[in-house]
């Protein structure tokens, strides 16, 4: 740890980098920051009423809900590392960001995804246990099980990440212009002098175990579809897992275009879209929260 924060301190120096994602006119700025505001604003909220409602009801400490708390505060971290800096830039027409502003945005954004993903697996495998072996459940899911996933779930993501910058602060960079709204590890590998490999590969391989965490999901999901035997059942899976299997394909066709783009891409191609793909791997999990949000506090009222 003593030596990547060293590294980092060293490689900090005078380097200020340019973001070229954002191009909005004078006339629309304040427009912008409103609606930006806005949602940042309510993405706070609603996940702070599902935290509290949670943390104060009984009736809901039960490992879904808790799972669904822990996935609510990385939604608010993911989202206060995202939406701030965006809504300066805009405000205050700035669109630079030093070295060290730069790396923390970046690990912060990254393990929010990889908690997010991670997260979101664990709950499905929850409601795969719940659904199909209920006699069984209680026994799985104990109050220590559930309590240890939850630390493994942030644990490893922040692991993860870390790893990624380890390999990042290595690189020297030759550029300080960010094709981007926000800092990126693909974004400053391209800024690189000297080869990547090693970055690719460790990408590589973060997509790929992230691709079979979706397609562990689809999986339980698929094996749950036979034990809907009344409408009811039916009714409920539509409500609940479907959302969440067309919320999480929307997030991975999303992450997997940022980060083809990014590699692969040119500079000036498909702006709007990119910088579209880019607001919605933060917001587009929100959904799936809030709609268990709205669910939680119609089952207390």
């Amino acid at each position: 740890i003593m030596t990547l924060m060293t590294s980092l301190f060293n490689s900090s120096q005078e380097i200020v980098f340019v973001l070229h994602g954002l191009n909005v006119t004078q006339a629309n700025r304040h427009i912008y920051f409103v609606f930006i505001f806005i949602l940042y604003l309510l993405t706070i909220v609603i996940n702070l009423i599902l935290i509290f409602t949670i943390a104060l009801e009984k009736r809901l400490h039960d490992p879904m809900y808790l799972f669904l708390c822990s996935l609510c505060v990385n939604g608010i971290i993911g989202a206060s590392s995202f939406y701030p800096k965006i809504l300066y830039d805009i405000l205050f027409d700035s669109h630079v960001i030093t070295y060290i502003g730069c790396m923390t945005q970046i690990f912060f954004i990254f393990s929010y995804i990889y908690c997010e993903c991670t997260n979101l697996t664990i709950m499905a495998y929850d409601r795969y246990v719940a659904i199909c072996k209920p006699l069984h459940y209680h026994s799985i899911m104990t109050t220590n099980n559930m309590w240890t996933l939850i630390f493994l779930t942030w644990l490893f993501s922040w692991l993860e990440c870390g790893i990624g910058m380890g390999l990042l602060v290595r690189l020297p960079l030759c550029n300080i212009n960010i094709d981007k709204l926000y800092c990126s590890d693909w974004a400053l590998v391209k800024l690189s002098c000297i080869d990547t490999t090693l970055n690719n590969i460790y990408t590589f391989i973060q997509m790929s175990f992230h691709v079979s965490q979706f397609t562990f999901i689809v999986i339980s999901y698929l094996n749950i579809i036979p034990s809907l035997r009344s409408r009811e059942d039916r009714r409920k899976f539509m409500q609940t897992c479907l959302p969440h299997i067309i919320t999480l394909t929307n997030f991975l066709m999303s992450h997997l275009f940022d980060v083809m783009y990014a590699r692969y891409g040119s500079n000036t191609s498909l702006l709007a879209l990119r910088n579209i793909m880019s607001v919605e791997i933060i917001a587009t999990l929100g959904k799936f929260g809030q709609k268990k949000t709205m669910k939680i506090i119609k089952h207390i009222l």
